[in-house]
């Protein structure tokens, strides 16, 4: 098959699972992202050769108590933000570090939990308003994404010249950033107005959020990737790669756009 349509189809199959199961219930979309975070956790183990029992086992217990049982406990879900903010951080540090490539077995934990577990959990926290579920949300974030993604690819294929971090990923360039963001930008602007009907500052916000640190998180797992000297973490979706090749961006993402939303909720 060409590979251009199996890129395609492949997809096309991810977007109508990952919107379908958050449309349908909530029983759904947490299935699904917890089973996201099982194959994100075994494919970042890979990655950094972890042996996987004891981090799935961490991810599933994880999942389980700060995600299934939702208990909206703000003092919680602040703490669980928090800390993967913090070791967010340490992964900014990291990717611009130029030191030995080297990662120890304690901080390949740290960074399991902080770059994979609980960005995937906070993830499927923000779609909530208090205690009502509103998928709509989440979708219009990932449709940022997609846009973002989209966008910085064919502006930086057919203008770019200015390498964003060559040593990381030689193909993204300044260009192509600027170009995701601006289209990325529209993208919030349209849903505002013909989807979530929120204000437009909001979206604007996530936009400007979810375009600067996705591309962040999207260059830290191309750091993970040099140095375990492959192209993707995966190989569960033909054309594209793996699960944690797809949520790169959002996950890393996840804990600043919950923070927006909290920092909304106290305005």
């Amino acid at each position: 098959m060409n590979e251009t349509l199996t890129r395609t189809l492949s997809g096309l199959v991810y977007i109508i699972l990952l919107v379908g199961a958050t449309l349908i219930s909530t029983e759904s979309f947490l299935f699904l992202f917890g089973t996201f975070l099982v194959i994100c956790t075994a494919e970042f183990c890979d990655l950094v050769n972890l042996k996987k029992t004891t981090p799935i086992i961490l991810a599933i217990g994880g999942f389980i108590l700060f995600a299934y049982f939702k208990t909206f406990n703000k003092t919680n879900d602040l703490l669980l933000a928090a800390a993967t903010i913090f070791i967010s951080i340490r992964l900014i540090f990291f990717l611009f570090s130029n030191k030995r490539q080297h990662i120890d077995k304690q901080s390949k934990y740290v960074y399991l939990i902080g770059y994979v577990i609980l960005p995937i959990i906070i993830l499927t926290k923000i779609p909530y308003v208090g205690i009502i579920f509103k998928p709509e949300i989440l979708i219009g974030i990932f449709i940022i994404i997609w846009t973002n993604d989209t966008f910085a690819y064919l502006v930086g294929k057919s203008i770019g010249k200015t390498k964003l971090y060559e040593k990381i990923s030689p193909k993204k360039t300044l260009e192509g950033f600027f170009g995701g963001l601006v289209f990325a930008i529209l993208a919030g602007i349209l849903i505002a107005i013909y989807y979530t009907k929120q204000p437009l500052y909001i979206w604007i916000s996530l936009a400007l959020i979810t375009s600067i640190f996705g591309t962040l998180g999207d260059l830290i797992e191309s750091k993970f990737k040099r140095i375990a000297g492959v192209k993707d973490s995966g190989k569960i979706m033909p054309g594209h790669g793996g699960i944690l090749d797809r949520l790169d961006s959002i996950i890393f993402a996840s804990p600043f756009i919950f923070l927006f939303y909290q920092i909304l909720n106290y305005a």
